[in-house]
């Protein structure tokens, strides 16, 4: 094969390769990427939080959805399909219905994540760790995530999970409102996520439950709010240099 051949039959098979490729584990896809639809959650108006700038670059003009992926219906292509149904029976074991515990599956741009309710969370990461069919060994971290405009499910932990029996991957999401911020924690399950869940616990006030010692990670101990939250404010404090004093980032640019 030449890159600069006319034969349409050559470009077909190159573009097929590419798709397999890309497209996830085993190089299959469900048949509908899309899931049951996107989730509007609310429209975002300009970019990068900026008003009354006089912007000219065209990003205060920008209007779009936020949405979040829906509900994907099976099959869900490559071993995901295997590994829902090893799920189901591992719960079903233990007597938990799959349809309880999960809020819904979504397989979205090769990836399975699986949206857990808060209050089956531990007995999923126990059926996904210590089932032969599944043996997810290893938790590589825990996310925080503020979706402002989701009402009543603003905070979300991500978890990733990976099988080195399986050489698998998957991700484990809960959420929880703003006004009631706990989340059942998964120390005793993986230890690993000891220091992950204060850093989540730091910057977006994620209260897990059951944590030894829940205590800021970077913050200063008495520090008000939580940084990475999406209302937190932009500015901050002063900083002192010798010699030199740097205001807040609000204040060290003026336009007018």
């Amino acid at each position: 094969m030449t890159f600069d051949s006319s034969d349409d039959t050559t470009v077909t098979a190159h573009d097929e390769i590419d798709a397999a490729a890309t497209a996830g584990p085993e190089g299959t896809l469900p048949e509908d990427q899309s899931g049951a639809g996107a989730e509007v959650i609310g429209v975002r108006h300009g970019m990068f939080g900026v008003t009354g700038s006089g912007d000219t670059s065209g990003y205060g003009g920008l209007v779009r959805p936020v949405s979040l992926p829906g509900s994907t219906p099976a099959p869900y292509g490559g071993y995901f399909d295997e590994l829902v149904d090893a799920l189901r029976t591992a719960l079903g074991a233990v007597g938990t219905r799959l349809e309880t515990a999960l809020e819904k599956i979504v397989v979205f741009r090769g990836e399975l994540t699986l949206h857990v309710h808060r209050e089956h969370l531990v007995t999923v990461a126990q059926a996904l760790r210590d089932d032969p069919a599944l043996r997810f060994e290893l938790c590589l971290g825990v996310s925080g995530v503020h979706y402002l405009e989701d009402a009543g499910r603003e905070l979300h932990a991500v978890y990733p999970l990976m099988s080195i029996t399986h050489n698998r991957r998957l991700r484990m999401e809960v959420s929880a409102p703003d006004a009631d911020p706990h989340i059942p924690s998964l120390y005793d399950v993986y230890p690993t996520t000891d220091w992950h869940e204060r850093e989540t616990y730091d910057f977006f006030g994620i209260i897990f439950d059951g944590h030894p010692s829940l205590t800021r990670i970077l913050m200063p101990d008495d520090w008000r709010g939580h940084p990475q939250r999406k209302d937190y404010p932009l500015g901050g404090i002063p900083v002192e240099y010798k010699g030199a004093r740097i205001p807040p980032p609000d204040e060290r640019r003026a336009y007018n």
